[in-house]
């Protein structure tokens, strides 16, 4: 993860130097090298996928003057885009998304709370089928990610019942790859201690409009900002809304800055007119190049 960028651009090397300060320990060999199993857990994942798309941010910056006209992310993605925008130090979203994800892995006991991804059902169908299914047990949609896709997140056994509805209904399940169940009621411990953890880091009102996941909006007040890092942990993602509000706000082209390109196959789908670019690699940053040409 980012090892490309770090070896072809001296911003990104200097950024995953900066994390391992920040950190004190050596994220950027866990990133380049792994191993896979510890970079899966969450405490580690959060500040690797932090850095990985902060470095490809500022290469972007660096190698193609990118000025972007407004900036979101996916769940723990809000964070890089706020250091995007000036609204927070990387040093202290580095060790705020570390301290997050400790939090939330810690909130639930390996193996009590589990994600899966429904493909094919409206977000109405998805909740009322998590009212069915809960049972008393907790269970919600999550990630909201537009195309027919909706994530739902809970208990484990709950999870399990919705999948059994959901596939009765022939829609598609898959679970989720995933070390807790994010977005939802289970995540209330880790929402307080991250509001804790929060207290002393500096947020600023950002350069650009920042569009939440929360309220899929542009947020621009500092301690709105903050209560919305909060209420996130919690709350589900609203990623076609927001997707549908960069656009609102005149995006001609969606950059996907981080590793991977799921989120440009949702754009993709939610809007069909937007051309987007998945930029979180060094052949990502070539693809840009030519995009804006």
């Amino acid at each position: 993860m980012g090892r490309d960028l770090a070896e072809a651009f001296p911003v990104a090397r200097r950024t995953f130097a900066e994390a391992d300060d920040h950190l004190g320990f050596a994220l950027s060999r866990l990133c380049f090298a792994g191993p896979p199993e510890a970079l899966e857990l969450t405490e580690n994942a959060q500040p690797a996928i932090l850095t990985a798309s902060v470095a490809a941010y500022r290469v972007l910056v660096e190698t193609v003057a990118l000025v972007p006209r407004a900036l979101a992310g996916h769940s723990l993605g809000e964070w890089s885009a706020l250091v995007a925008s000036g609204a927070l130090d990387f040093g202290d979203a580095v060790r705020g998304v570390r301290e997050r994800g400790r939090l939330m892995q810690a909130a639930v006991p390996v193996g009590a709370g589990a994600m899966a991804a429904a493909m094919g059902l409206d977000a109405d169908v998805v909740t009322d089928l998590c009212r069915q299914a809960a049972q008393g047990e907790v269970l919600a949609p999550a990630n909201l990610n537009g195309g027919g896709q909706v994530v739902v997140a809970g208990h484990a056994a709950a999870v399990e019942r919705f999948a059994a509805l959901a596939t009765a209904r022939r829609a598609r399940v898959q679970r989720l790859r995933v070390s807790a169940p994010f977005h939802c009621a289970l995540m209330e411990p880790a929402a307080r201690g991250l509001a804790c953890a929060l207290e002393g880091v500096r947020v600023r009102e950002p350069s650009l409009p920042v569009v939440t996941s929360v309220e899929a909006r542009p947020v621009c007040r500092a301690g709105e900002l903050r209560e919305l890092l909060v209420r996130q942990v919690t709350a589900p993602v609203r990623w076609e809304e927001t997707v549908r509000a960069l656009v609102a706000l005149g995006a001609d082209v969606a950059l996907e800055v981080g590793p991977g390109r799921a989120l440009a196959g949702l754009v993709r789908r939610i809007a069909p007119g937007l051309p987007v670019v998945a930029a979180g690699d060094a052949a990502g940053v070539e693809r840009v190049r030519e995009a804006l040409r």
